[in-house]
């Protein structure tokens, strides 16, 4: 939640127009745009209200252009010049905007993605500088539909069986980090009758690394290395009835410093992503181990350059080329798509289902960020209690699954499986909301019947289950902590 407090209202002659046409159902319209001048100074802030019946279920594109004058670094990202939709729906307010902007420079384009659910009460564009000083212009402000949110079919699939791409109950485990992962961590996963590992293909850190500046030879040869190490530990995972998801977490061209991916604004990495694909699909073939491939981990396009020549494609139509590619070669093998951004679970009301077979969909529960990364970063609120009060409402495990509403009316709209690929929360969240928060999501996952993966097993110590609370101890406790017993009693069910 970000909290926008302007302490005054400075600005020249404004002027602005409201597309009248009916533009929630036609991609590419524009719905509000002005040209005229608007400056801003310290602690002002101009508020516009927005055209609600016009934006209500659409994906925008929010365009500008800034010139600004001495406007110091703010304290937070989201501080500093405010070119920003606020938006209010049932379930809280969303800020929408592009972060840092600040500095002096002149007249440049800002760009964002900004998601304005069907639910929405209200919504507003909101221009200004916040807790910093300085000032700043802003001019030809367009918002364009660029998308739509998927429309919900009168009755809900009816499937005989739904496809898992599996036969067992579920599938019960964790991430994995391959870079220090040897047998011997293997054999202790297996002792906590582990039954599933999302292996990682991370180079370096997330989510930013070494891919954010390497050639497509250098990652190609990067793939090839992390194959390798993965070609030896698979007979392993067959042997102790681990299923494996091969997990691409670093995509070609790797991430922008927003963490956009870089193959959404340059299409050469689209073609060695679906280059992966393909040998990847080849390799690993017929292998019982591999339960299936994440194409991508929390997929984040940012802003394309759509209808310019030989420009990247979206997510869900490389998803669908990718499925494509790796179908050509094996027709079996199960898929596992993310919605974009983030993998988050409401992204499936934006993300519509490919028309293939063996596809499963998933998403990442961090939710309500604020508590589950406290301390993580930049997100200071250390002290955040579950169940308790955060972002502006009470954290409890109907909240929970009501967060996770979009994912559970995904699966019974379309007869699909749903996979949650990563859940956590930081070790050193106050008292017992750490436990209650796992225990409350799980219970949930499995009351839908969806395979999970806990995260992570042995990676950075915030998130390890075999470290306990105190923050500043690094070494894992000899007794077990509250997090692993109560994972181990899930295990146990394998």
């Amino acid at each position: 939640m970000r909290t926008v407090l302007f302490l005054g209202c400075l600005f020249e002659c404004l002027f602005f127009t409201v597309i009248s046409a009916n533009a929630a159902s036609r991609v590419g319209e524009v719905v509000f745009e002005h040209s005229t001048e608007a400056a801003v100074n310290s602690g002002s802030r101009l508020v516009l209200p927005l055209p609600l019946e016009k934006l209500q279920g659409t994906r925008l594109k929010v365009s500008a252009q800034v010139k600004a004058d001495d406007v110091a670094k703010p304290p937070q990202p989201w501080n500093g010049i405010k070119c920003m939709i606020h938006s209010k729906t049932p379930g809280g307010d969303k800020w929408q905007q592009q972060d840092n902007l600040y500095g002096t420079f002149d007249w440049k384009t800002i760009e964002f993605i900004a998601l304005i659910s069907r639910d929405t009460i209200s919504a507003e564009l909101i221009l200004g500088i916040e807790n910093t000083t300085g000032k700043a212009w802003l001019k030809d402000i367009v918002i364009r539909v660029v998308g739509v949110e998927r429309a919900r079919p009168e009755k809900r699939a009816e499937v005989s069986q739904v496809y898992k791409g599996h036969d067992i109950p579920r599938l019960r485990g964790v991430m994995i980090q391959p870079r220090t992962f040897e047998e011997e961590d293997l054999g202790v996963l297996a002792s906590w009758n582990v039954n599933h590992i999302r292996w990682q293909l991370l180079w370096g850190g997330f989510p930013n690394g070494p891919a954010d500046s390497a050639s497509p030879e250098e990652y190609l040869a990067w793939i090839e290395t992390e194959c390798q190490k993965l070609d030896r530990m698979l007979p392993l995972c067959e042997k102790k009835g681990i299923h494996v998801v091969i997990d691409l977490h670093t995509p070609p061209g790797g991430r922008l410093d927003n963490a956009d991916m870089r193959m959404f604004q340059e299409k050469k990495f689209q073609d060695v992503f679906l280059d992966v694909w393909e040998k990847i699909a080849r390799r690993y073939k017929g292998t019982p181990a591999v339960w299936g491939y994440d194409l991508v981990n929390e997929p984040c396009e940012g802003i394309i350059s759509y209808g310019k020549p030989d420009a990247p494609v979206d997510w869900r139509t490389l998803a669908i080329a990718a499925t494509e590619r790796i179908r050509a070669i094996d027709l079996n093998r199960t898929i596992i798509i993310e919605p974009a951004p983030w993998g988050n679970p409401d992204a499936l009301d934006w993300f519509e289902p490919i028309d293939a077979k063996n596809i499963v969909y998933s998403v990442h529960m961090y939710i309500p960020h604020r508590f589950t990364h406290q301390g993580v970063h930049d997100n200071r609120s250390l002290g955040t209690v579950y169940p308790g009060e955060c972002d502006g409402k009470h954290w409890d495990k109907a909240e929970l699954e009501l967060a996770l509403k979009p994912a559970i009316d995904f699966q019974n709209d379309y007869g699909v499986h749903i996979y949650l690929g990563e859940f956590s929360v930081i070790r050193w969240a106050p008292g017992e909301s750490g436990v209650r928060y796992l225990s409350d999501c799980v219970d949930i996952f499995e009351k839908h019947g969806w395979d999970w993966a806990y995260h992570a097993f042995r990676e950075w110590d915030g998130w390890s289950l075999e470290h306990g609370p105190d923050r500043s101890n690094r070494r894992p406790v000899e007794t077990p902590t509250d997090r692993f017993l109560l994972l181990q009693s899930w295990f146990g069910n394998n």
